[in-house]
């Protein structure tokens, strides 16, 4: 297959989202830096075990192998490590034969701020503070919550993603949690032809979209998507006219109509699900891998009436 010129797809993941790293990070918790950091490097040769995003990574970059030319996708490495206490961590990247050659060891600080640096589309962390931060600065992000399950659609990748306030802006969102669903509907019914404005994961959806056209002619693409929301009719009309004017096509789209979105996802067998909510989140990591997107109205703190 030739190679079409394009921007990469650039995807930031954390060391503790790549990675197992719960014995060190309580060695941290209980003893603090300097014994963390003699316990990385006492153990530097032994191989950590895959993290919640680790098997999502290898088909990322397997993509590259299925394409001639330059690599259409990277993956950076974000980590609060210090490179002497990281060097673990790229042993056990050599180890998997993960095709990983950029990072940004910040010694205890925060990495985010490196995602717009690299130019970014995605970044994954288990640390929900840098996602926020990340979020903050429009880069679209999710927070890994730790889940068992694995898809079984071999070196297919599936992506799923929620709507609003994830791959749309939360405007509709707002309405629904300060007026009510019969004001939504009405709302949505009114602006059908008016396209949503985008969410955080707009930009990745449609880097991801680009790299899906350069398998268009293969039986089974390795790539798929799917929209998966708790609206029903007549509320689906927007979200598939604003899909349309955006020019970005979707695999497939479920209207749930509020019903609980896991056995859906399993059916589908997402390799990972983003939304914004954190009760379906902690629903949907029972059957698939799950990241929150603390973002929008769901997450805004709103206080009690006095």
């Amino acid at each position: 297959m030739s190679h079409a010129n394009g921007r990469k797809l650039v995807i930031a993941i954390s060391s503790r989202a790549l990675f197992d790293l719960g014995d060190s990070h309580e060695v941290f918790e209980a003893e603090g830096l300097e014994a963390y950091s003699r316990y990385q490097i006492d153990h530097e040769n032994d191989v950590l075990t895959p993290g919640d995003a680790f098997f999502v990574v290898q088909k990322l970059l397997h993509l590259n192998d299925q394409l001639e030319g330059e690599p259409r996708v990277e993956v950076i490495l974000l980590s609060r490590n210090s490179a002497d206490t990281g060097l673990r961590v790229f042993n056990s990247i050599e180890h998997y034969g993960l095709k990983i050659s950029r990072a940004a060891f910040c010694g205890g600080e925060s990495p985010y701020r490196y995602v717009s640096a690299f130019g970014c589309h995605l970044f994954l962390s288990t640390d929900a503070d840098d996602v926020k931060h990340a979020l903050d600065h429009g880069i679209a992000a999710a927070t890994l919550m730790a889940s068992k399950t694995r898809s079984d659609h071999g070196d297919q990748l599936r992506f799923a993603f929620d709507g609003d306030a994830v791959l749309f802006s939360d405007e509709s969102e707002r309405v629904f949690k300060q007026h009510g669903l019969d004001a939504f509907t009405e709302k949505e019914k009114a602006d059908a032809r008016k396209p949503l404005s985008g969410g955080p994961f707009k930009e990745f959806l449609a880097a991801l979209q680009s790299l899906q056209k350069e398998f268009a002619h293969d039986l089974v693409p390795p790539i798929r998507t799917a929209l998966v929301t708790a609206r029903s009719a007549p509320a689906h009309e927007r979200v598939i006219r604003t899909l349309r004017a955006w020019d970005i096509r979707i695999d497939e789209s479920l209207f749930l109509g509020g019903m609980d979105k896991g056995k859906f996802l399993k059916a589908y067998g997402a390799d990972v699900f983003f939304d914004d909510q954190k009760s379906h989140c902690d629903s949907a990591r029972g059957h698939v891998a799950t990241g929150h997107v603390p973002h929008g109205i769901a997450n805004e703190f709103i206080p009690e009436d006095t």
